[in-house]
């Protein structure tokens, strides 16, 4: 079994994705079309937001929104940004290619995502945002972190990259839902094929209610152009193409069907893995996939179990079929990109990375394929 075969996500909804596809072939226009106009209206529809801007990939999409801030003159070189220790690296790079100063935070052990009892205690005067990352699917968001932004007037900036369709609830009887994406001032969104939602090949998307940095974000990644052969600002060449966002725009109809299919699955992971060696981050209150409304929902884009054991646990499910995942195996901070903070000691990001596996949880799997993951890590 395929940790993740894109083939068959691709062919849940076959038809419909060659249809998009030849409309755009055929049509003759393959950037900046009506194909991206309609996906991202759908998407800022769908997130909540009034502005989507497709883009290049989602690395790309963080690092606008950190461009944009400082061409509004929200930012400047050297100013910091709190974020997660034990992010994917893509999060960390957008801070440290725009001039700006990335301050690691560590996570909580049964969440996984950033601490936000740490928060505070990294602001100086020089803080300008908080980047939280939604990491494997779960929100990140809380009214702590809100009210630290408001506080210390601080930019709110999602990482959404993992988390398309996920939740998170301020007062239910009041409010209703909100995706993430549309919780802070600004969102990255990547779709990269093996996302929640995945294109077939790289894109991205900026979501934001904020019209001044929606224009920049959107000229930023159009060689700092609005209006053709005008450049008013230094910029770059990330758009989304006609034939993704087609396609985005078919898989966008799925996504809750797909979530929840992702959520059964981690229920019965939750319900009924039973090893000693194997943790399950949190499955005894905050991460049952039932309790959506704990910290916030979670999409199960990864489901990360931890074991002492890690990689020989791994070889064990590789021998006997099943395909797994490390997410990841070195935390950012021991990288050689950022040697500079190689003698940094962050234990519960190291503790995480040097434990974590993930098993396969995705829309394509069959009760009898999940029931096998569940007996040979039982087994182990």
């Amino acid at each position: 079994m395929e940790y993740l075969s894109l083939k068959k996500v691709t062919e849940q909804h076959q038809q419909e994705i060659d249809d998009a596809v030849l409309g755009v072939v055929n049509g003759g226009w393959y950037l900046q079309g009506e194909a991206t106009k309609r996906f991202e209206h759908d998407y800022a529809q769908y997130i909540g937001t009034d502005y989507c801007i497709g883009c290049g990939n989602g690395l790309d999409a963080l690092s606008l929104i950190f461009r944009a801030y400082k061409e509004l003159g929200c930012m400047s070189d050297g100013d910091e940004v709190i974020v997660p220790a034990n992010t994917y690296i893509a999060s960390i790079l957008s801070i440290s290619a725009n001039g700006l100063k990335p301050v690691l935070v560590e996570p909580r052990l049964d969440t996984l995502e950033i601490d936000d009892a740490r928060i505070e205690e990294s602001i100086t005067d020089r803080t300008r945002a908080i980047l939280i990352v939604h990491l494997y699917g779960r929100c990140a968001y809380s009214e702590k972190i809100q009210s630290l932004c408001t506080k210390y007037h601080l930019k709110l900036i999602e990482d959404n990259a993992q988390a398309h369709g996920c939740q998170y609830t301020l007062q239910p009887s009041l409010f209703g839902a909100q995706h993430t994406g549309s919780l802070g001032h600004a969102a990255a969104h990547s779709f990269y094929p093996g996302k929640n939602l995945g294109a077939l090949g790289d894109a991205g998307a900026v979501t934001t209610d904020d019209e001044a940095l929606a224009s920049t974000v959107r000229a930023l990644g159009n060689y700092g152009s609005n209006k053709k052969y005008v450049f008013p600002m230094k910029g770059v060449n990330s758009r989304i193409d006609e034939i993704q966002a087609a396609v985005l725009d078919v898989k966008l109809k799925y996504l809750d069907t797909g979530n929840a299919r992702r959520k059964q699955i981690a229920e019965r992971y939750i319900d009924e893995l039973d090893n000693p060696k194997v943790t399950i981050p949190g499955a005894d209150g905050l991460h049952k996939a039932q309790d959506i409304y704990a910290l916030g929902d979670d999409v199960w884009h990864i489901f990360p179990v931890l074991c002492d054991s890690r990689d020989d646990l791994q070889q064990y499910l590789r021998r006997n079929g099943i395909g797994t995942m490390v997410h990841y195996p070195i935390p950012p901070h021991k990288q050689g990109a950022y040697s500079e903070w190689n003698n940094r000691t962050y234990p519960i990001t190291e503790y995480i990375h040097a434990r974590e596996l993930s098993l396969p949880c995705n829309q394509t799997m069959t009760d009898e394929e999940v029931g096998e993951v569940i007996r040979l890590v039982n087994s182990y």
